[in-house]
């Protein structure tokens, strides 16, 4: 895995997921093989995980200001769960560029998800 390193505008990473359905097997994959490279790349960031039975999987992105993203991870594998973190990562980026140009329409088109 490469490392990701976030950004000070995120504050934090939820992950819900349950802990015997077939939807949230990958996010079960995900937490087993990049939890441990994820933090030691960011050992100070809160990445929470919470298993609750019957619960659709989900990974909540929280930024400043209480900015939050919300991606559905149902039947997804550990690799496309990989790739949902780095683009959350990546919109802190985005935010960055948008704090210096806070009318530009690329930040509209950019941010939303």
């Amino acid at each position: 895995m490469a490392a990701i390193k976030f950004g000070p505008q995120l504050k934090e990473l939820r992950i819900l997921l349950c802990q015997t359905s077939k939807s949230s097997q990958g996010v079960r994959d995900f937490i087993e093989q990049q939890y441990v490279p994820l933090k030691r790349s960011n050992p100070n960031f809160p990445v929470l995980i919470r298993e609750c039975s019957d619960t659709e999987p989900v990974l909540y992105a929280r930024y400043e200001l209480g900015v939050e993203r919300r991606i559905p991870l149902q039947n997804l594998k550990s690799e496309e769960i990989l790739q949902r973190v780095q683009e959350l990562a990546a919109i802190v980026q985005v935010m960055r560029y948008c704090n210096y140009r806070s009318q530009s329409h690329a930040c509209k088109i950019l941010l939303p998800m």
